[in-house]
């Protein structure tokens, strides 16, 4: 039986990291309090299996010293830009899987010689919230008046994701890691971040918060799009001492997007908690269209038929396995054979 030589720090490491208990792993891993003092050595299919249960690149555990893992993109979730605790792997993991499905569609829209979006950094804090806000209703034809005529938040979130991605924005809900289930993203650690770019902006939007929170924080991260700032940042229209002068704009310009001045004086009741009803059944196609967006699935699934990208990498960007599910796909968003 071959032992692997696993460094036992990174394996402490590596749950703590993934914020484990040593008992929580002892019913799968009996032998982690050994492994990890250094006096017995996993099996090279214990550390992987270790390495699923805690979510890290395996070839982590071989390195001599824990890899340092910096924030990808500016975090606003404390006033100081400075978080109060760690990023989770989840948070990682889903910022580094939306990186690359951001790096992909650049190169796509490049290749199909598409122009940057005129939206895309237009707007200065030095601009009045209602202002920016009436431009960006502007621009994705959503206006109070068409948010009346839906009578809960889910179609109302989906109105506002549709108009979003038909102006170019790549926008992705969900509320796992990938379309892995046993790994659900916690909305007390963030509720969204956007990743601003002139030809692929992204806003990604934990699934996991409630519907009125999603549709508040895709409003909040199109305003940081509007700014053309890459942000991570746990917003609320709440107001809190611990939010620097950049959230507090961009708050208030989410605030006057989705409920402008003069309307709130004529009307307040809309804006009331609207109580949710059972919607259309979810499916696991349904599930990863909304995940991955859209706008990123219909390109990604277009280039592949075309030969221009591998099956093997799509599958990869879209978090899927099986053929017969990317052929569905390829069918909703009517692009298939």
């Amino acid at each position: 039986m071959i032992r692997a030589p696993v460094n036992p720090v990174l394996l402490s490491w590596a749950r703590e990291r993934a914020g484990r208990a040593p008992e929580d792993l002892a019913g799968r891993f009996p032998k982690l309090g050994e492994w990890e003092a250094g006096t017995r050595q996993p099996t090279l299919r214990q550390v992987d299996a270790f390495a699923s249960s805690v979510s890290v690149p395996v070839g982590y555990l071989f390195l001599s010293e824990p890899p340092a893992e910096p924030m990808p993109i500016p975090d606003f979730r404390t006033a100081a830009g400075t978080p109060d605790a760690k990023p989770s792997p989840d948070l990682l993991d889903v910022i580094h899987a939306c990186q690359a499905r951001q790096a992909w569609y650049r190169s796509f829209a490049r290749m199909e010689g598409r122009q940057p979006l005129s939206f895309v950094a237009s707007a200065s804090r030095s601009e009045s919230p209602q202002r920016v806000a009436a431009q960006m209703r502007e621009t994705l034809g959503f206006d109070v008046a068409d948010r009346r005529t839906r009578p809960t938040w889910t179609e109302s979130l989906r109105r506002l994701i549709a108009a979003a991605d038909a102006a170019g924005v790549l926008v992705m809900v969900s509320g796992i890691v990938a379309s892995n289930t046993h790994r659900p993203l916690d909305p007390k650690e963030f509720r969204g971040f956007a990743l601003s770019d002139p030809l692929a902006p992204l806003v990604f939007v934990n699934g996991a918060a409630a519907k009125a929170a999603q549709m508040f924080t895709l409003a909040h991260k199109l305003a940081h799009l509007w700014l053309g700032t890459s942000a991570l940042c746990d917003c609320t229209a709440s107001p809190s001492p611990s939010l620097g002068d950049h959230e507090v704009w961009c708050n208030a310009v989410a605030e006057q997007f989705l409920a402008p001045l003069a309307t709130l004086r004529e009307e307040t009741d809309w804006l009331k908690p609207l109580k949710q009803r059972h919607g259309e059944g979810s499916s696991f196609h349904h599930t990863t269209l909304s995940r991955v967006g859209r706008r990123f699935a219909e390109a990604l699934i277009v280039s592949t038929l075309e030969g221009q990208t591998l099956y093997r990498d799509a599958y990869c960007l879209l978090g899927v396995r099986r053929g017969s599910t990317f052929e569905e796909l390829a069918r909703r968003v009517a692009v298939g054979p």
